[in-house]
């Protein structure tokens, strides 16, 4: 049994996987459950909504009944309840939201609302406490592409977003388009590691526009008609060349725009958030790009990119010390 004041649960439903975790003061995980619906989801090359929702209520109270066994600890040991009212899938945040209150209605105990993408950004924090504010946060997930300037604990600015398409998006499109399979983030790095990113150019949107946002539907349209027209022609397309060159053409510009607004707003790190983040090209161009301009990179473990009851425990810890909690009147959101 643990005898700690700090200890904070942390609900996340916001899409197909039902997370629940539990942390203890900033960064000792005591557990974190992840129980993906990857499966169920792949034969339809993406997230069918009604079939997420239904399958958070089937898992839920087994995935917090093991969170606990795992930690070794009670649900009265509980200090505070982490729950995400959105972005996200209605269906799927109500479940989460609604089991998140529950609990803390009946054991009185403090209801804390995480922005999903606020978890992703404390994701990082759990491994590492050394990150200083102000920092510029990069998320790059299959909903969202999008810069914030973080100042503080609940104190962000959005500087740059995605016009159109996210980057995860895109990927999962292409992918699914070339029957690669879903997610497709991860099946196209696989291919683009033995290809040669400079034989394909595609188009960098947006590259040079004097803002931070981001364009991805043309790029998509690109690589599309680029196999379209060598479909035409009967020419063979090198899978891996192809992968290679339209995964670089999202690192550029990821890359480009998040040092352009770290060196804009003279802030010398970055952290990054978001499954697409998981990209071990992306972390190493960064990793290179930013030592030019003396600017650290911070990125979360692998398994802490995507959406997970962790990053959302974290972020209701610094929000509960905080004293940043929210009413029982807390609605879900889906943008």
């Amino acid at each position: 049994m643990i005898n700690n004041t700090n200890i904070v649960m942390g609900i996340e439903t916001s899409c197909d996987e039902t997370s629940i975790a539990i942390l203890e003061g900033e960064n000792k995980l005591l557990s974190n459950i992840i129980s993906s619906q990857m499966e169920i989801h792949e034969k339809y090359g993406g997230i069918v909504p009604e079939i997420a929702s239904r399958k958070h209520m089937e898992l839920i109270m087994i995935t917090c009944k093991e969170a606990l066994e795992q930690a070794n600890i009670n649900l009265t040991d509980v200090n505070g309840i982490a729950v995400v009212p959105g972005p996200g899938l209605k269906g799927s945040l109500l479940v989460g939201l609604s089991f998140g209150k529950a609990i803390a209605y009946a054991l009185k105990k403090p209801l804390i609302g995480v922005n999903h993408i606020e978890g992703h950004i404390f994701a990082n924090f759990i491994n590492n406490n050394k990150i200083e504010y102000p920092f510029i946060s990069l998320i790059v997930s299959g909903g969202h592409t999008l810069l914030m300037l973080v100042d503080n604990i609940g104190k962000y600015r959005i500087i740059g977003s995605t016009r159109d398409d996210a980057a995860g998006e895109v990927l999962d499109k292409i992918s699914k388009y070339l029957n690669l399979g879903y997610p497709g983030g991860p099946a196209i790095e696989r291919l683009a590691e033995t290809g040669r990113e400079s034989s394909i150019y595609f188009p960098r949107p947006l590259f040079y526009s004097n803002d931070y946002d981001f364009s991805f539907s043309g790029l998509k349209t690109a690589v599309i008609n680029f196999v379209i027209n060598k479909n035409m022609l009967r020419e063979k397309i090198d899978i891996n060349n192809l992968c290679a060159s339209f995964q670089m053409a999202i690192i550029d510009t990821l890359k480009h725009k998040a040092i352009s607004a770290a060196r804009k707003f003279n802030i010398p790190r970055i952290v990054l958030g978001g499954g697409v983040t998981a990209n071990q090209k992306l972390r190493n161009e960064l990793l290179k790009e930013a030592s030019k301009y003396g600017i650290e990179i911070f990125y979360p473990p692998k398994n802490l990119c995507t959406d997970n009851g962790a990053m959302i425990a974290c972020a209701g810890y610094h929000k509960l010390k905080a004293g940043l909690i929210e009413t029982f009147d807390l609605e879900v959101f889906t943008k």
